[in-house]
């Protein structure tokens, strides 16, 4: 949810961003035209319902004469102000509806475009020069690592089982991302993954990516596609100290229903419907958020280093931000099967937009209070395995192991085919 002073102050800001974004700079005006709406109505009200307590106070002293003049016009009154209250109610409700299909101002700097338009801002590690290289499924399968002919009888398409040393993987990579977290003094947190209707607005996911969402009818209860939900609502409704940033990371299972993605990589697990992610989460006053979201790039490119990868960053062009996100990086792996690199982790600076909406609110250095900055980014995810697995493929089909990942595999350095596979 934007600052609507902001707005009223600079309109021309909001048709910039929205310009960038490739989104209609007509959303402005309509924004605007609602927030005026929703102040002249509240306007009316309280002159009317001020004039009905005014009136109120007349009446035990008034002339007989008089009395019966203002006993009419209290029940003009009262019907006025019923009406005016519903008309204000109704602004209301319309301005929030306006607000919340509106996105996050994008922040200066992020390109503007989009899918396509990308910034290339660093290219890290040498690619390794495999011929013929096998992809992840093949190396996994041949490993006893994974699973997805059975994943599929037990749940369907873009399910998968990861077994032995497959588990071992995703495990120690977890945890080599939660070890890490901690050493930065992130607070580990094991979040829910069904949450409230209330928490999957607040964050975001309910407009352009609620086809993406598993619900609950029965509940009323969401999965989530990403512990940021649940990290982000941890404070909804709180005022919260703030000496520097809160950070947290979240280890998650993440459920995506991969809606309008029929035929796209359905091979392997790089596009499923369940997965594992840990994930960091930050709560900082606003103009700290720009370097708090460097920090965590950073973050994410020393995981990126210890398990051996070659990735680039880039820095996303506004057209494919997210609603909530004024600036968005990722990192993408190389995937030597493809020839190509794909994205393994994002981090957003979300500004105060989703603050906003779950109330979240900090004491500035004068007392008052203003909502904080939220910003996520992905420390470590399943979809890792894919370019651990094939950067560091050998001839023979055994895998090396990353020295840092080689503690959670019993010390092992490579991985060896089975027997029968």
């Amino acid at each position: 949810m934007i600052d609507l002073r902001l707005l009223r102050d600079d309109p021309d800001l909001f048709r910039a961003s929205q310009r960038a974004r490739g989104e209609s700079e007509s959303r402005v005006d309509d924004l605007i035209d609602a927030d005026e709406a929703r102040r002249a109505a509240v306007q009316a009200f309280e002159a009317l319902r001020a004039e009905q307590k005014q009136l109120g106070k007349r009446l035990p002293r008034a002339e007989p004469a008089e009395k019966a003049e203002l006993l009419t016009r209290t029940k003009e009154l009262s019907a006025q102000v019923k009406a005016a209250e519903a008309a204000a109610t109704e602004a209301e409700q319309t301005l929030r509806r306006a607000q919340l299909a509106f996105p996050n101002l994008i922040e200066a700097g992020a390109p503007a475009g989009g899918e396509d338009d990308y910034v290339v801002l660093r290219e890290v590690g040498d690619r390794p020069d495999i011929d013929a290289p096998r992809d992840h499924l093949a190396l996994g399968e041949a490993l006893g690592a994974i699973d997805v002919e059975r994943g599929a009888k037990v749940s369907g398409s873009r399910f998968y089982y990861l077994t032995g040393v497959g588990a071992l993987l995703q495990l120690g990579l977890l945890q080599l991302a939660i070890a890490q977290a901690v050493e930065y003094g992130l607070t580990p947190t094991i979040t829910p993954v069904l949450v409230k209707p209330e928490s999957m607005e607040g964050t975001g996911f309910l407009g352009e990516h609620a086809s993406e969402i598993y619900r609950l009818e029965a509940d009323d209860l969401y999965l989530v596609g990403t512990s940021e939900v649940p990290l982000a609502a941890y404070h909804s409704n709180e005022i919260l100290t703030l000496d520097g940033p809160v950070r947290y990371a979240g280890w998650s299972s993440c459920f995506r229903r991969e809606a309008g993605s029929y035929g796209r990589d359905v091979r392997g697990i790089l596009r499923v419907h369940q997965f594992d992610k840990v994930e960091m989460f930050s709560f900082c006053p606003p103009e700290q958020a720009h370097d708090e979201h460097l920090r965590l790039l950073a973050w994410e490119e020393e995981m990126l280093a210890k398990v051996e990868i070659p990735y680039r960053v880039i820095d996303v062009a506004a057209g494919d931000l997210g609603t909530s996100a004024a600036r968005k990086y990722d990192c993408e792996a190389w995937v030597p099967s493809q020839g190509r690199y794909r994205e393994v982790t994002s981090t957003s600076n979300c500004t105060t937009f989703q603050a906003r909406r779950l109330n979240i609110r900090y004491r500035d250095a004068d007392g008052r209070t203003q909502p904080v900055a939220t910003l996520n980014g992905t420390l470590a995810t399943t979809r890792w395995l894919i370019p651990i697995l094939e950067n560091h493929q050998q001839p023979d089909g055994s895998v090396r192991v990353p020295k840092a990942l080689q503690p959670y595999l019993g010390g092992r350095d490579v991985l060896e085919p089975l027997a029968t596979a």
